[in-house]
């Protein structure tokens, strides 16, 4: 894991002890980031991300926002398009420089011919660098939605 997301999840633990409303422009950042890959500004999604930026999704990880953009970004892009996604609860917090979101949510539509159904959480960890908030890390999990 890369010093400063361990330190961004260090400063986290010790800031946020509480659930509380997450930062308004930490939440931002994130509903930017979700709608520029409805849209598949590919652009605009990266910009969104510090270059050091950590993905997990489904066991998998990108390191880097390089590695994001050039593996995962185009086919979550196609996926976002496809699929509708409904936000059913969002938390998070903030201490100083660090921001976390944490949601969860619905997908439901078709996605290559098959039916999509699924519940999914996110957790997002935002950092503040020059005064704007960038994605340090995103934690993606789903499953079936029975």
């Amino acid at each position: 894991m890369n010093v400063r997301v361990a330190m961004a999840i260090m400063a986290l633990l010790l800031a946020s002890a509480v659930r509380a409303a997450p930062s308004s422009d930490a939440a931002a950042v994130v509903d930017a980031f979700h709608s520029a890959l409805a849209r598949g500004d590919a652009n605009a999604t990266s910009a969104l991300l510090a270059d050091d930026a950590l993905i997990f999704e489904e066991g998998g990880a990108e390191r880097t926002k390089a590695e994001y953009v050039a593996k995962h970004l185009p086919t979550d892009i196609e996926f976002s398009k496809s699929v509708g996604s409904t936000m059913t609860w969002r938390s998070g917090g903030s201490g100083g420089d660090v921001a976390w979101v944490a949601s969860e949510g619905r997908l439901t539509g078709s996605y290559h011919g098959k039916a999509v159904n699924r519940v999914t959480t996110e957790t997002v960890i935002l950092h503040r660098t020059d005064g704007s908030w960038k994605i340090v890390h995103i934690h993606w999990s789903s499953a079936p939605r029975h």
